[in-house]
């Protein structure tokens, strides 16, 4: 391919989900999970949210209440929490925590020197995200918003992933054509099924080796898939 741009996904891509402080939530209920615990967790919770939310071809928001609770859930379990009193604990908890930025406040250890090779190998980058209008401001706070030429919020923008018109604008703001982009992100029928509908390249991040066979790229680390990126070009 002819690669100009790359875009990329928020939370779990570039920003990582503040896992010590839901260990800190869970022992103040009785329940100890390190943070490493639930990083894990995580990694195969978003398969499973993929397979029974948004896999089905349907539109789904990934932002709804419902949507966020079930995630939750499905990480908890992961550690072994199914217990319906803590588990409604600790989603009223989320709802609460850190407004208005939420859980996702920490930063990925690869997501600086992917967004830097990116720019010094002279790419477009940006990110697309469905978040909650706190975008712009939590990349700012972990010094990534200077790396990156632009960043759309669905909340901001009134249109979620995986519809291609979030896709569409990014690519018109990175003045590229979809043969010339790609976009990173860590789920696979919202972000690389989102990006392939406006003919873009999808590249799906698998820490946990969770998602299986896929008829897309595989890598762990966002710092990978732009590396794998540049190596095709």
């Amino acid at each position: 391919m002819s690669l100009r741009a790359i875009f990329f996904d928020a939370g779990n891509t570039l920003i990582r989900i503040d896992y010590a402080a839901i260990a800190r939530a869970l022992v103040a209920r009785g329940v100890h999970a390190t943070p490493d615990d639930l990083m894990r967790a995580e990694w195969r919770a978003r398969v499973r949210l993929d397979a029974d939310v948004f896999a089905t071809g349907e539109i789904a928001s990934t932002e709804t209440r419902t949507t966020h609770s079930r995630y939750l859930a499905y990480v908890l379990e992961g550690v072994g929490v199914t217990e319906a009193a803590v588990v409604d604990a600790m989603d009223e908890w989320r709802r609460g925590y850190n407004r208005p930025l939420g859980l996702w406040t920490a930063p990925e250890p690869d997501a600086a020197p992917a967004l830097t090779l990116a720019r010094e190998s002279g790419l477009r980058t940006g990110v697309i995200s469905n978040s909650n209008g706190m975008l712009k401001r939590i990349l700012e706070r972990l010094d990534l918003l200077r790396l990156v030429d632009f960043a759309l919020d669905s909340q901001e923008e009134g249109v979620e992933k995986p519809q291609p018109a979030i896709f569409e604008r990014a690519l018109a703001r990175a003045g590229v054509t979809a043969g010339e982009a790609a976009y990173v992100g860590d789920l696979y029928s919202i972000d690389v099924r989102g990006a392939r509908r406006v003919g873009m390249t999808g590249v799906l991040l698998d820490p946990g080796m969770c998602w299986g066979e896929r008829d897309c790229p595989c890598v762990p680390t966002v710092l990978d898939a732009v590396k794998r990126l540049l190596a095709c070009t």
